[in-house]
């Protein structure tokens, strides 16, 4: 698939097909694609935990999410939760920030890194939603995730059940000023 026609293609899904399945293998490759994109100082803060087994991604949709995102995730195949390493993106090998942005340039890395990884997801033939309405404290602890990590998202991942319509974008005239 073409770049220009996989970023056409590319829909927030919400409503998946039953019966799929995905591998460890196949997340992994999704997971290499986001490891490729720019990070401030080459940081690499990005953190992935994914629930590919039924338990996992139940507590997830069960216990971590409201009810209209849970929906959204009925029939998925994984549920990757992302989160970042704090105090490294943006920071000075002394610990100070390096401009007034500090630790908020992991949330733009871990952002690059997902863009890649839901592309990749669609070039597989995966679709996917990116889920920010959570609960980090159960994330955290269902995953084990540290505090010095950063939960951002929780992204679904599935088959798409049947296509859905593309939003209208704004064009480069609405929000571009040349100077």
């Amino acid at each position: 698939m073409e770049f220009s026609q996989l970023i056409e293609s590319r829909r927030s899904i919400r409503k998946y097909k039953a019966g799929m399945k995905i591998t460890e293998d196949q997340v992994k490759v999704m997971i290499d694609a986001a490891i490729q994109a720019p990070t401030w100082k080459n940081s690499q803060t990005g953190r992935y935990y994914v629930a590919l087994s039924e338990d996992k991604i139940n507590y997830v949709r069960n216990q971590c999410l409201p009810p209209f995102n849970a929906a959204s995730c009925e029939n998925v195949v994984a549920l990757i939760i992302t989160a970042y390493e704090t105090k490294r993106s943006g920071f000075e090998r002394d610990g100070s920030p390096t401009n007034e942005l500090g630790d908020k340039w992991g949330v733009y890395d871990l952002g690059l890194q997902n863009e890649n990884l839901i592309l990749k997801a669609r070039e597989t033939g995966y679709d996917t939603l990116i889920i920010g309405i959570r609960d980090v404290d159960k994330l955290r602890s269902g995953f084990d995730i540290p505090d010095s990590q950063e939960i951002v998202s929780v992204i679904a991942v599935g088959v798409r059940e049947n296509d859905a319509e593309k939003p209208k974008r704004k064009t480069p005239e609405d929000i571009t000023r040349f100077f």
